[in-house]
C-alpha cells in the first residue's frame, strides 16, 4: 500500500513535450512593433532569384579573378536597416546602387580585406598577401566598379522574372553608419551570403528594400490564373466599362469666365450690368467639372434651348 507522500513523482524536467520543444531549436526574438512581412511566398521567389545570382557571381568573379571563387546564399532575413547596419564589422566594403524604376537603393556588403585581394588578383597577384585596412585609392575604386558592375548586370538578369531593373553603382563607403542606403526604420531584406576567393572567405549580404518590391513580390508569388478566371476577369472588366458610359454627368454651356474683384462683387445691385468680355462670333463652352471638352453655338430644338456644337476655334482654322 503506497502512502500519499510516496506517490509515484510526475514527469522530470526530460518530459517528452520539454525534449520535442527543445528539439525544434532555440527561441527567436520577435518585435512586435516590426511584424513579419515577407510571406513564405516571398522568400521562395527572392530565394529562387538571389540562388540564380550567387551561381552567377561565382562565375563572374571567377572568371574575372583567374583564381577560385564562390558565393553562396545561405539564407534571406527580414530587419530594420539599423539593426542590419549594426551586423556589420567595421570597416567593412560597401557598395551602393539605385534601383531604377523602383525607389530606394540596394546595398551589397563585403569584408574588406576580400575587396583589396579582388583588386590585387585584378592587378595580376595572388592575392594571399596581407590586405590594408583602409579606403581604397582612386585607381583601386575603378578597377573594383569594373567587377561591381557585372555583378550588376548578373543582378538584374537573377530579378528580371520579378522585376525590371536597371541598376547603377551609387558610391563605395567603408562605414557602416554612412551608407545611407535606406532610413533607420525602414524593413530591409537581407539576403546573406558566404563569400570566397581564393584562400581567403567571409561573410557578404545583399540589402533590398522591402517597400520597393513588395508589389513585385506580390505579382510574382500570384499564381497563374486558369483559362476560367481569367473570361470571368474579361467579363467583369467588360461590365464595369458597360456602366461607367451609362454615369450621369452634368453639363454645362457656358460663356467666357468673367473675374470681377470682391469690391465689385459685394457692390452688384438690380439693374448693374456685367461685361462678359465674350465675343459675339465666339463659341461657347461646353464643360464638366470646369473641363473644357467641347465648343457650341446657341440655338433651339423645338421650344426648347439647345446648343449645337461645333469645331474647336482652333480646329476651325485652316492651317494654311
Amino acid at each position: 500500500m503506497t502512502r500519499p507522500d510516496t506517490a509515484p513523482p510526475g514527469p522530470g524536467p526530460q518530459s517528452p513535450a520539454v525534449g520535442g520543444r527543445s528539439r525544434r531549436g532555440a527561441p527567436r526574438t520577435y518585435d512586435f512593433r516590426r511584424p513579419t512581412k515577407l510571406s513564405r511566398e516571398h522568400v521562395r521567389v527572392l530565394q529562387i532569384a538571389l540562388e540564380a545570382f550567387a551561381r552567377q557571381a561565382t562565375t563572374v568573379l571567377t572568371t574575372l579573378l583567374r583564381t577560385g571563387a564562390r558565393m553562396e546564399l545561405l539564407g534571406i532575413e527580414q530587419h530594420s536597416y539599423d539593426d542590419y547596419v549594426a551586423t556589420l564589422p567595421k570597416p567593412s566594403f560597401l557598395s551602393t546602387f539605385t534601383l531604377e524604376p523602383l525607389a530606394g537603393k540596394g546595398l551589397l556588403a563585403y569584408p574588406l580585406d576580400i575587396a583589396m585581394a579582388s583588386v590585387d588578383h585584378m592587378l595580376g597577384g595572388s592575392g594571399a598577401a596581407q590586405q590594408p585596412e583602409r579606403p581604397m585609392t582612386a585607381m583601386e575604386t575603378t578597377i573594383t566598379e569594373q567587377l561591381l558592375t557585372r555583378l550588376l548586370q548578373e543582378f538584374t538578369a537573377a530579378f528580371a522574372h520579378v522585376v525590371e531593373l536597371q541598376p547603377e553603382s551609387d558610391g563605395i563607403e567603408y562605414d557602416p553608419a554612412l551608407a545611407q542606403a535606406a532610413a533607420g526604420s525602414d524593413t530591409v531584406m537581407v539576403a546573406r551570403l558566404t563569400m570566397s576567393i581564393g584562400t581567403r572567405e567571409g561573410d557578404a549580404s545583399l540589402v533590398l528594400p522591402f517597400s520597393s518590391f513588395a508589389q513585385a513580390l506580390n505579382n510574382a508569388a500570384s499564381p497563374q490564373l486558369s483559362e476560367s478566371a481569367q473570361r470571368e476577369r474579361q467579363r467583369a472588366a467588360e461590365a464595369l466599362a458597360e456602366r461607367l458610359e451609362l454615369v450621369p454627368v452634368d453639363v454645362s454651356v457656358r460663356f467666357t469666365p468673367l473675374e470681377v474683384s470682391s469690391e465689385d462683387l459685394l457692390s452688384l445691385a438690380v439693374g448693374d450690368v456685367l461685361l462678359l468680355r465674350h465675343p459675339r462670333d465666339a463659341p461657347l463652352e461646353v464643360t464638366t467639372n470646369d473641363v473644357t471638352f467641347a465648343h457650341a453655338i446657341a440655338s433651339n430644338h423645338r421650344r426648347r434651348l439647345a446648343a449645337a456644337i461645333v469645331p474647336t476655334p482652333s480646329a476651325a482654322k485652316d492651317p494654311a
